[in-house]
């Protein structure tokens, strides 16, 4: 999961999402406190001014609020809404009941006449406050100053109600983002997910090369692979060429051994010639197998496909006119319909190479079975021979060495078969029976 695209950039996008909500909502928490305080400052401006209407100074100088303030919270001890007048000559106050007996206590005033907003005051009962004040001068040069205080948990209130019901919001517009960013990243790896399918038909072999058309950040990866695969197939058609080459070329001089291993024998030279010809025989096997393997085309696989019925009904008419055939019963338990993922010559290949050495073992009978499976087709060849010991059965299919060992046969083995279904991309097995063998190989469908 660590090292999937996919997952870095939803994990990398929810991160950025959940950051992202976090700061704007902290943001907005800020900015609704702001525009809360703001309009508390109003209200209690608007108050301020009302109160300094109310206020004046009587004959004898004694300063006198009338009328006071009518909001109701004014009136209500420790209620949160304060109201405060202090004659700045004589100190003496003039105060809503709501302070009781306290008194508000600010900052140094500015200058007569100026508004200030005091946004952190002490309340009367320790909680934190706002206040707006004023210092006001009359014509008689006395001065006296307004105080309007509101208990600052007001906001805090409406902050916190903000934020409850703005949590969901977020919750949901997160939901949102991540899904649309999911899209994102679904449509954006579609290519990917294109170029992917392309190189599994070619692994598959279903296909040469790759059949896309990608947007111009990842066409370049498909060329170049294509590229790749264009000097790989070039590289193993000279691979071949000089294998058949080879092969060829040791073909006359192992010919000349033969007619040289005859003239030992007229010659009563016979150990020899044994010797010599056993040595010609493994090269001539060698020879043929490469050529066998030359003849394998990389990238049929997939592609190809053949009835059953029909190559194995040849192979079988072919060898029932051998030595070994002639004295045997074929039985061929194939469906007319069955195809299999394989070029008609290769399966020839292997059914030639198993069919002739049932034959050669048998008893009396050799049977050819097919049939369909679950993604694969499974072949049979079987025959009522002694078998092979479980050690040398390992042994035979083994790369390189001979299932016959009486001699007379192609030479190719079970190696060359076994390279056929291993080049595509199946499996061979072999079991003894009672009695006889049975040489088993699957070759895969691919959908």
């Amino acid at each position: 999961m660590g090292n999937s695209i996919r997952f870095r950039l939803w994990l990398a996008a929810t991160i950025s999402i959940l950051v992202a909500l976090a700061i704007a909502g902290a943001g907005l928490r800020y900015l609704f406190e702001l525009h809360v305080e703001r309009r508390v400052v109003g209200e209690l401006t608007v108050d301020l001014n009302e109160l300094i209407g109310a206020t004046t100074f009587t004959s004898d100088g004694r300063l006198v609020v009338t009328p006071v303030l009518t909001d109701p919270r004014f009136a209500n001890p420790l209620s949160g809404y304060y109201w405060q007048v202090e004659d700045i000559g004589t100190g003496s106050l003039e105060r809503s009941r709501s302070l009781w007996d306290a008194k508000l206590v600010l900052p140094a005033s500015g200058e007569g006449g100026e508004l200030r907003t005091v946004e952190e005051i002490t309340g009367p009962a320790g909680e934190l406050s706002i206040a707006v004040e004023r210092t006001i001068i009359d014509a008689g040069g006395r001065s006296f100053r307004a105080i309007v205080a509101e208990d600052h948990r007001t906001v805090e209130v409406s902050v916190s109600e903000y934020v409850r019901d703005l949590a969901p919001a977020l919750l949901m517009l997160a939901a949102v983002l991540m899904a649309a960013f999911f899209i994102q990243i679904t449509v954006g790896l579609a290519p990917l997910q294109t170029l992917r399918v392309a190189v599994r038909n070619v692994i598959a072999q279903r296909t040469a090369r790759l059949e896309v058309t990608a947007p111009s950040e990842v066409q370049p990866l498909a060329d170049e692979i294509n590229r790749l695969l264009d000097a790989q197939e070039k590289a193993l058609a000279r691979a071949r060429s000089r294998a058949t080459d080879l092969a060829h070329g040791l073909k006359t001089p192992l010919q000349v051994l033969s007619a040289d291993i005859r003239a030992l024998r007229r010659k009563g030279e016979t150990d020899l010639a044994d010797e010599i010809e056993k040595s010609a025989g493994a090269i001539r096997r060698h020879v043929e197998r490469e050529l066998a393997r030359a003849r394998l085309a990389p990238g049929v696989a997939g592609m190809a496909s053949c009835r059953v019925s029909e190559t194995a009904a040849g192979v079988i008419a072919v060898v029932r006119r051998t030595p070994s055939g002639k004295r045997l019963s074929f039985t061929m338990d194939v469906a007319e319909d069955l195809t299999a993922p394989i070029d008609e010559g290769d399966l020839s290949e292997i059914l030639g190479n198993l069919v002739e050495n049932a034959a050669r073992y048998a008893k009396s009978s050799v049977r050819v079975h097919a049939s369909a499976a679950v993604g694969e087709v499974i072949v049979a060849v079987a025959d009522d021979g002694p078998g092979i010991p479980d050690a040398d059965r390992q042994s035979a299919l083994s790369r390189g060495v001979q299932l016959d060992s009486k001699g007379g046969g192609s030479g190719l083995g079970l190696a060359i078969v076994s390279d056929i279904v291993e080049a595509y991309g199946g499996h061979l097995a072999m079991d003894n029976a009672d009695p006889g063998l049975v040489v088993t190989f699957s070759l895969p469908r691919h959908s």
